[in-house]
Formats: C-alpha cells, sequence, structure tokens
C-alpha cells in the first residue's frame, strides 16, 4: 500500500509574507513616529522658551540732538568804531574853541586855535636865515665862476679853483638845510589849528581859552568818536566758541531801552581763547544812524542766529560706571550688546552732554543691569502705545 502524499504548498506564500512583514515594520514605525516626534517638538519648545527666558528685556532709548543754547544773554561792551585823542602839535596858548561835547564834526572841520608867538617867532627867524643863506649861496656861485674863468687863463691855481667849487657846493647845502627847516616850523604852524581827523561826535572837551598848551606831554584837549556804526564787545563761554561765526546776527539789549532790540552783526573773533577766563572775544558791528546807542555803554547780547553745530545728550539712567570709565550699552541690529566708553561734557541734571563715543541713530539700554556685558543677547521691549499708554 502507498504512503499518503503530503499536499503542496500554494506558490503566493513567500510574497504574503513579506506584505505582511512590511505591514508590520510600517506599523512600528508608525507608532515611533507618534510617540516620540511630539516629544522632540515639545523638548524643542520648551528649550526655544527656555532661551527666550534666559534673554533680559530691555527698554532702549536713542541720543537726542540738540543745538546749544545761544538765547542766554552775555554782556557786551559798546565801543566807538573810532576813537581819537586830540593833542596839540604846537605850543602856546588856546585862541579859541569852536565846538563842544555831543557836537558833531566832519573830517577836517576846525576844533580849536591856538596862539603860538614862540613859534611865530622861530619861523621869522628861519625865514631871514634863508634869505642869509641865499645870499651866501649866491656871493659863493659868482666866486666860484670868476675862478673857473681865471683857471682857463691860469692865473689861479686848481687847488684854488677847487676850493671855491667847495664853498658854492656848500653854500647850496647850507640852503637847503633852511629851507626844510622853514617848512617845518610852516607845518608845526598849521598845527595851530586844530582839526578833526575824521567824522565824529566830540564826546570830551579839556581845554579853554587861555590855556597854556604844550606840544610834548601836553593834555587831551578833545577827544572825538565815530559813533555810526559801533563795535560791540563780548566774551563768550569755551563750550558756544564753535557755534560763533562771522556773518552771523544777535540780538543786542539795554537794560535802560527795555522792549527795544538792535541786530548786530559778527564780523570777527580774536581766534585764540583766553586761558585766563577760558572765553573767546568776539566783535560785532551795529549801525547807529540815529545815535540812540551810546558808546562806553553796557549791553547785553543774545546769539539767537541758527548754527550747524549740535550736540547729543543722554538720559542719566544709561550711563555704566566701569572700571574702564564712564560707558554706555548699545544693542546693535541683531539684539547684540556691545558696550562703549563715552566722554561726557555738561551736565544739565536730568541728562548728560555726550562729546563723543555714540550716534544719534544708536539704541542705549535704559536702567542696563550690573550683569551687562558685551556679547549678550536681550530682547527689546515693545514700544508702549499712546493709546495703551491712556488706558
Amino acid at each position: 500500500m502507498n504512503p499518503i502524499q503530503p499536499a503542496s504548498t500554494p506558490p503566493n506564500r513567500p510574497v504574503r509574507l513579506i506584505l505582511i512583514a512590511q505591514i508590520v515594520l510600517a506599523l512600528v514605525v508608525i507608532g515611533l513616529i507618534i510617540g516620540f516626534v511630539p516629544r522632540l517638538l515639545a523638548r524643542n519648545k520648551l528649550n526655544a522658551e527656555n532661551r527666550a527666558d534666559s534673554q533680559i528685556t530691555v527698554d532702549v532709548v536713542s541720543p537726542t540732538a540738540f543745538k546749544p543754547n545761544l538765547g542766554t544773554p552775555l554782556p557786551a561792551e559798546v565801543q566807538a568804531f573810532t576813537q581819537a585823542s586830540i593833542h596839540a602839535r604846537a605850543s602856546g596858548y588856546l585862541k579859541n574853541w569852536f565846538v563842544d561835547i555831543g557836537d558833531h564834526v566832519t573830517n577836517g572841520q576846525a576844533l580849536a586855535e591856538i596862539e603860538t608867538p614862540d613859534l611865530d617867532q622861530q619861523l621869522a627867524q628861519a625865514k631871514a636865515e634863508l634869505d642869509q643863506a641865499n645870499a651866501n649861496l649866491g656871493l659863493a656861485k659868482i666866486s666860484a665862476d670868476r675862478w673857473t674863468e681865471l683857471l682857463k687863463t691860469a692865473s689861479v691855481s686848481d687847488q684854488e679853483a677847487a676850493e671855491k667849487q667847495a664853498d658854492y657846493a656848500l653854500k647850496k647845502a647850507d640852503v637847503s638845510a633852511a629851507q626844510a627847516n622853514v617848512r617845518r616850523l610852516e607845518e608845526l604852524k598849521n598845527f595851530a589849528r586844530v582839526a578833526a581827523p575824521f567824522d565824529g561826535t566830540v564826546t570830551m572837551r579839556n581845554t579853554d581859552i587861555g590855556q597854556l598848551i604844550s606840544a610834548t606831554g601836553g593834555v587831551e584837549l578833545f577827544r572825538l568818536a565815530q559813533t555810526d556804526p559801533l563795535r560791540i564787545y563780548v566774551r563768550v563761554p569755551q563750550s558756544l566758541i564753535y557755534a560763533i561765526t562771522p556773518g552771523q546776527t544777535a540780538q543786542l539789549t539795554f537794560q535802560e531801552m527795555p522792549g527795544r532790540n538792535f541786530i548786530a552783526t559778527v564780523t570777527r573773533t580774536a581766534g585764540a581763547v583766553d586761558p585766563t577766563s577760558r572765553t573767546l572775544q568776539v566783535e560785532l558791528q551795529v549801525p547807529n544812524p540815529k545815535g540812540e546807542i551810546l558808546a562806553g555803554s553796557y549791553a547785553q547780547v543774545r546769539f539767537d542766529d541758527a548754527t550747524n553745530v549740535t550736540g547729543l545728550t543722554l538720559s542719566d539712567n544709561t550711563l555704566v560706571f566701569r572700571a574702564q570709565g564712564m560707558q554706555v550699552a548699545v544693542v546693535g541690529s541683531n539684539n547684540i550688546v556691545q558696550l562703549r566708553s563715552i566722554k561726557l561734557g555738561r551736565d544739565f541734571g536730568n541728562t548728560v552732554e555726550v562729546l563723543n563715543g555714540i550716534a544719534a541713530t544708536d539704541r542705549i539700554i535704559i536702567n542696563p543691569p550690573d550683569s551687562i556685558a558685551d556679547g549678550m543677547v536681550v530682547k527689546i521691549s515693545p514700544p508702549v502705545s499712546t493709546n495703551s499708554a491712556a488706558k
């Protein structure tokens, strides 16, 4: 009897097993994804939150640009544009004076007349000496010409003819000297008429009729001042010297004329700071056609004209005091902190002037913590809107 043969394996069994294995593998992968991806996302989110929590949130402010306060009145001195003390150049006695204080005079106008008897006698003597010199010159010329003719016939020696020619030259020199002396005395005689050297106003008369006048070391007869325009001198503090430029205008005021403003123009500066007062002397000019402003008076000057000189100010709660000196914490475009050393200028109370170290576009941290350092990453708090602040 033949043994029973087993049934044969269907031909599609390996394919079915592979399919089952793939399904199982896919289920395992899906399970892994479902289990680990949420955890990974949660962990990344937690790390991001931790990093965000570790960053410091800061408030920032930008420096404020300002122009120097030129409106503060500065004391000034008013002086005449041109001023001269009139002294005598001829000695004698005052014969007459023609102007008094406050009178307006023109260039060349007579101010006074001096009687000069001594000078008149000297001039007369000099003219007589000139006549004598001319007579001696004529005689010397006749002798020189005669001796020259005699020399042609050998009637005189060469030595005698040369002596006559030398004597003639000497007499010519005497005449020139006498003429110069006469001209000198005539010029001095012209000074007997005291004249104004320029157009102006007589501000002082210090003489009277009959007074003895001395040409050497004499007293001042008159004082003359040109009062249109006037010169204004003011000393500007060192902190404002670069805000003053020639051509700039300023307001000129006087306590005795309240409500009146005169416009003055800067003409020049001293070009150097006074080492004693640390100020710069500035000269201005102001027209004075009506003579309302008196030379020698006290005034106040306000430089209200705008200038190109600007500075930067910061709130005092942005400053960082370190061993390296005064610093501020600047936040860059990538929110990374940079500590910068600065140089301070004037202290205005709640704000200070910064001379260098920062720019107007920099973002400066307000109330920086003591732990602030270079390279730290910070988070800038959003600005509070006006509506939110109102609520």
